[in-house]
């Protein structure tokens, strides 16, 4: 695997662009069509609707009335919205019930306010605009108390004040840094944070999009793009969840997952024969290691062939996939998008027969080299090529397969741009684009059609899909996962960030490598790494060919058992994490949060990249260094409690946490109610015994338990278990009102065991209005079980 970086030739200049924007001018004419309001200016036409109250669409083309109908990723249409047109001299205000929008005339700027005239998004002294090249561009002002974040899958902190990001999905081995950019996703989404009030802006652009936030000297930010139109859409909070409430309400929610995607996965480059894999599933049986998938790399393929099994390495797929089943383990295969030329291949034979690989406008082929050498690529823009590509995963279906992994969709090419070529012209469903274009959503159509075809030949079962590249609302098809990041602490540190950005970014399903994908990795490093991915969204363990072998046994008794313990508490807070899956499905908001989402007012959170909430009242601080023991720890305000000894710690000021290797910190919020199963080989393993943990405040605590099947989608016709609990806290009583609310689908556990933390033998537990007087006293918590 050959480094695919390329170095700067000073005699290799790329011919400059022009840079000379032409603005837009002044207002010429105004027309309002429904709920479009239509703008002619000098030079331009722009477009303003109201998406919903709090959603406005704007949409500038310097050429002609602007296209509506043209987003891959915005699926839902607009509400009908009331907005009321205040014409006055110098510009014009609309305003919805949440938002007004005021168009300045001259010359033509747009500024978007609430309904009590605080700033959300204003125009800069330059407004929009656009080049010779075809380039636009929109320059907004930025404000001293700025903070940015998401843009998707980027490396560096938290917050992206101060830095230039680029979207065009790129394919990096090369070791990430702060200035590796770009990287695989395209996500042209941010929030901004200002004193506590949030707003987003999502510029809905395919072709290579730049947005400068190096705000300091210029006090303004810009987004543009290499061609088409400005297309953004302002998302008015007010706070961070509302903000991604709206987001993803425009490109879509994920699926509610399989729980067997939610367990531990193995994988790495390659497990080569079926021999290796029987060994390696029965290396976790016998030692006790939950883990819920084996990852299968491209040497399980014929040839490097998608849709094909080497019979020589896997003589039975079937039945390997079969026995593992048994076990509770499921495998994952990946499939890239490069089809082999060759002509006795069946899947390049019907790509041919039925025109369905990418081609240039004169009508021939695109080829290049990647893993199979020379290769065919599907046109994704086509509905015949995404129904046929989704069918085709038959294959493996029909083998007991459920998940999938898609890589090289960037797309990858072996060549100097590493991708195709740009003057390729997709199909587009009869409205042919170049790849110019189209490049960026490439990877999320493929996803599309993975994921759409996966769900119809499973027969309600849920699938599960992994992808490297994507585009905004791709977390409606697939998780996403970081790509080529390496064995190095630096690595483990940006991963914290990255994650946090790809939720703040609607991808709420997301993990990096475990351990470093490339490099050797080593024992200690293992060991923190997999502490910081027990509470990852997407938790796998992958490595790289010619590099060591990092299943959790590698390293010795000492790291096996710490990383067995971590990877147990895993399933052991499985259902809580599900449940945070169901509401992230539901409203948008991340499971793994950054504390700012909780505590906007609080501007300590504004540049935590080392720490992150799970759900709104759990913090988790790994370590991020060798032989360290000691970090600090911000909590924010409130009572918080050592998720380990119990200890309690009045919020809103910084903590020296004790971190010996066996150890993670872990804070939970009194108002917290958590629950905990107990551990599972796999999540294939019906859960039997269920603990609720309850951290009683004054203020009261409220929590949903929620379950269902963990495999199909009868949770949409109400085929699920909540229980309601509802707990109060006085002076010397904590009483608990308990209620199942929903039971379609029934739990297996048959009682609850529930551990009150901070009370004492001399409080009294009501549990709904009885007097628990057979509860046993331990040190820092109470515990009494209960059948439902």
């Amino acid at each position: 695997m050959q480094d695919t970086s390329f170095a700067i030739h000073p005699g290799k200049e790329k011919k400059l662009k022009d840079q000379t924007f032409h603005d837009i001018g002044n207002l010429k004419q105004f027309i309002q069509r429904d709920q479009v309001f239509a703008f002619q200016t000098e030079k331009a036409y722009v477009n303003v609707f109201f998406y919903r109250d709090d959603i406005v669409r704007v949409v500038m083309n310097p050429y002609q009335e602007p296209e509506l109908n043209n987003s891959f990723a915005v699926e839902q249409g607009p509400d009908s919205v009331d907005v009321k047109v205040d014409e006055q001299e110098d510009m014009l205000v609309l305003s919805s019930e949440h938002v007004k929008v005021q168009v300045c005339k001259e010359p033509f700027r747009i500024n978007v306010l609430d309904t009590k005239g605080y700033s959300l998004v204003s125009d800069a002294t330059q407004g929009m605009g656009f080049n010779n090249d075809g380039h636009v561009i929109c320059f907004k002002k930025a404000y001293q108390d700025d903070h940015y974040y998401g843009f998707g899958e980027k490396t560096g902190f938290l917050d992206k004040r101060g830095e230039k990001y680029t979207m065009w999905n790129s394919d990096v081995y090369a070791p990430h840094n702060p200035e590796t950019d770009p990287l695989y996703e395209s996500i042209p989404f941010f929030m901004t944070l200002r004193r506590g009030r949030a707003t987003g802006i999502f510029f809905d652009n395919t072709f290579k999009t730049t947005f400068n936030m190096k705000v300091e000297q210029s006090e303004t930010y810009s987004f543009e793009a290499e061609g088409g139109q400005l297309d953004y859409y302002v998302c008015a909070g007010p706070s961070p969840k509302e903000v991604l409430e709206q987001y993803t309400a425009l490109t879509g929610r994920m699926p509610l997952p399989p729980k067997w995607g939610l367990g531990y996965h193995q994988s790495r480059y390659s497990y080569k024969t079926d021999a290796e894999v029987r060994e390696l599933v029965q290396n976790f049986v016998d030692k006790e290691i939950p883990v819920d998938a084996i990852h299968l790399d491209i040497h399980y393929m014929n040839g490097y062939r998608v849709f094909t099994f080497d019979q020589n390495r896997f003589p039975d797929p079937k039945k390997l996939i079969m026995d593992m089943k048994e076990k509770g383990i499921r495998a994952v295969p990946i499939v890239d998008p490069g089809v082999k030329v060759d002509a006795e291949y069946s899947i390049y034979q019907e790509g041919i027969t039925n025109d369905l690989f990418c081609k240039y406008l004169e009508g021939n082929i695109f080829f290049g080299d990647v893993w199979p050498g020379k290769s065919a690529f599907p046109d994704f823009t086509k509905e015949s090529t995404r129904k046929w590509w989704g069918e085709s995963h038959k294959f493996y279906t029909e083998l007991g397969i459920e998940g999938i992994w898609n890589d090289m969709n960037e797309p990858a090419v072996f060549n100097e741009t590493k991708t195709m070529d740009v003057d390729v012209m997709h199909d587009n469903d009869g409205n042919p684009k170049t790849h110019r274009e189209l490049h960026n959503v490439y990877g999320y159509l493929m996803g599309e059609a993975t994921y759409n075809g996966m769900k119809e030949l499973l027969d309600q079962k849920r699938p599960f899909l992994l992808t490297r590249a994507g585009y905004a609302g791709v977390q409606k098809y697939a998780a996403v996962w970081t790509g080529d990041n390496r064995s190095f602490w630096e690595h483990l540190e940006m991963a914290i960030p990255m994650c946090l950005n790809l939720g703040v970014s609607g991808v709420a399903y997301s993990g990096p490598d475990v351990g470093g994908f490339a490099h050797d990795t080593n024992g200690e490093l293992l060991t923190r790494w997999t502490q910081f991915g027990t509470f990852t969204p997407f938790f796998r363990n992958h490595s790289a060919i010619e590099f060591v072998y990092q299943e959790p046994w590698q390293f010795g008794e000492k790291y096996e058992a710490i990383i067995k313990k971590y990877i147990q508490l895993r399933y052991k807070w499985l259902p809580h994490i599900y449940k945070l899956f169901k509401e992230a499905s539901e409203t948008g908001v991340p499971v793994m949060r950054p504390l700012f989402m909780e505590y906007p007012d609080d501007e300590e959170t504004y540049q935590l990249s080392d720490q992150f909430l799970i759900g709104s009242n759990v913090i988790i601080a790994p370590v991020l260094r060798p032989g360290v023991k000691d970090r600090i720890v911000y909590l924010p305000k409130g009572i918080w409690h050592d998720y380990w000894t119990g200890e309690t710690y009045e919020g809103g000021q910084r903590i020296i946490a004790h971190a010996e290797l066996d150890h993670l910190p872990i804070y939970v919020k009194s108002g917290a109610i958590l629950p905990e199963a107990n551990v599972k080989p796999s999540t294939a393993h019906d859960v039997d015994e269920m603990t609720i943990h309850i951290y009683p405040s004054e203020n009261g605590a409220l929590y949903e338990l929620y379950d269902d099947d963990g495999e199909t989608f009868n949770y949409q016709q109400k085929e699920y278990f909540t229980l309601e609990l509802n707990v109060k806290q006085s002076s010397d009583a904590v009483l608990i009102d308990s209620k199942v609310s929903h039971q379609q689908y029934k739990p297996k556990w048959k009682e609850i065991t529930y551990k009150i933390h901070g009370v004492s033998s001399k409080d009294t537990i009501i549990y709904n209005g009885e007097n628990i007087s057979d509860v046993k006293v331990q040190e820092g918590y109470v515990s009494f079980k209960k059948a439902w």
